[in-house]
């Protein structure tokens, strides 16, 4: 049931020439869930629709003195747990349906980790890599003042996403607090550290993508020592990930990036592998028996296959040729519906995304938590804290896949809903 995060309707595609809708996946997953529970229905319908959705005009004056108009979305799903949290992005086909679905999964994520937060998702339609720095940074603060009345350290917590980073969020943060006439770090997570960032925050979604794995070998008696993992996607998340499972002695046969891959049946050196972030789209340069395209690392005869880049890359015409024994989710929605039906009907598992890859909101959890308290964790601290969440997040999961006997994206969503209507009921609804 996973994802992408394309407009279109919210009725079932016949085929998947054209791709889900993050909104439509993110409804179908949360119906599908709810089958298995026994909610009350009204929860359910509540759950369908966002909270609100604040869409704003942000104009710059650019560099060479003209003014661009942009269009910038904050939705923010649920609270019943907490503030809203979810990302912000920068990219040219941000959508108002795209960050509710986002922001939807971001509601189903939090709660799958148990972290005392909500949904939200937000964004600029904008291309980032046509923006000077000065651009860039005028954006941002532009719309934060757009989006001031309705973000805040106890109301929504935006962080980093595609097409932002943690200097991003740094000016986010610092355009808020001198309107507010003071610095309120906890505003937004995934800033630098010397502004209140946390340690350990930029790898956090890699690492918890090899915790995952790790724990799925085991569960499935296979030794990490002779297990081959192929990696798609060489940016935060695949590299920090493919350097740890390298570490804990996994075999990394294959990583990519948006240009193509490298193979080696002997396992690649994962440290002497420029990350996107070191040096952008340059793992083809690096010296390997074969080379593969994006398409063709899916395809290989692996242990392991991890999608850590972009969404829908396990479709319908592929799915009946993925060859590897389990699939662990890094990135967001990179199975669609269809295709998770057939690796579901193949036997092979698909560990979620919801879980796999949540690293990266459970660290701002932390974060919230040290700027709040005005103390800084040390990188050992942050990284055992994450260790001990997702291995109970992970058992969370495991007690549900065996007792019903369902997908594991299934046991995640109905873990994540359990608490999400247990929190509604408890709260009631205002009359």
């Amino acid at each position: 049931m996973a994802t992408s995060s394309t407009p279109s309707s919210d009725e079932p595609a016949e085929d998947e020439a054209e791709p889900e809708s993050a909104l439509e996946t993110a409804r179908r997953q949360l119906q599908h869930a709810a089958d298995h529970l026994d909610i009350d229905p009204n929860i359910v319908e509540r759950l369908k629709h966002p909270r609100g959705v604040h869409e704003v005009t942000v104009p710059i004056e650019r560099d060479d003195g003209t003014v661009d108009v942009f269009t910038g979305y904050r939705a923010q799903h649920d609270s019943v747990r907490g503030p809203f949290k979810g990302g912000l992005r920068y990219h040219p086909e941000v959508t108002r349906d795209e960050c509710v679905g986002l922001g939807m999964w971001m509601t189903w994520k939090c709660a799958v980790m148990d972290l005392p937060f909500g949904g939200a998702k937000g964004g600029i339609a904008v291309n980032p890599k046509e923006l000077s720095d000065d651009e860039k940074e005028q954006l941002t603060r532009r719309f934060t003042e757009e989006i001031r009345d309705v973000i805040g350290p106890t109301v929504d917590i935006p962080a980093p996403d595609m097409g932002t980073d943690p200097q991003t969020m740094a000016w986010l943060m610092d355009a808020y607090s001198m309107q507010e006439g003071e610095t309120i770090p906890g505003v937004v997570t995934g800033k630098p550290p010397i502004v209140g960032g946390s340690k350990g925050r930029d790898g956090a979604p890699g690492r918890s993508v090899a915790i995952i794995v790790r724990e799925a070998i085991d569960y499935y008696d296979k030794d990490i020592k002779v297990t081959d993992v192929a990696i798609q996607g060489y940016g935060s998340v695949g590299s920090n990930a493919a350097r740890l499972l390298d570490e804990w002695g996994a075999n990394i046969v294959a990583v990519s990036d948006v240009n193509g891959g490298v193979y080696d049946t002997n396992g690649l050196d994962t440290h002497s592998i420029p990350s996107h972030h070191e040096e952008p789209e340059a793992v083809l340069g690096h010296d390997a028996p074969e080379t593969v395209t994006n398409d063709e690392l899916l395809e290989l005869d692996v242990d392991v296959l991890v999608p850590a880049a972009i969404g829908n890359v396990l479709t319908a015409d592929n799915a009946g040729e993925i060859d590897a024994d389990l699939i662990i989710e890094g990135a967001n929605g990179p199975t669609t519906s269809t295709a998770s039906e057939i690796f579901a009907e193949r036997g092979i598992p698909v560990i979620p995304d919801i879980l796999a890859n949540a690293g990266g909101v459970t660290v701002s959890y932390f974060e919230w938590l040290q700027d709040i308290n005005r103390r800084a964790w040390s990188l050992e601290r942050v990284n055992d804290e994450l260790e001990t969440e997702m291995l109970t997040a992970w058992k969370a999961v495991r007690e549900e896949f065996e007792a019903r006997e369902v997908t594991w994206r299934d046991a995640a969503y109905i873990v994540a809903l359990s608490r999400i209507a247990e929190a509604h009921d408890t709260r009631g609804l205002w009359p």
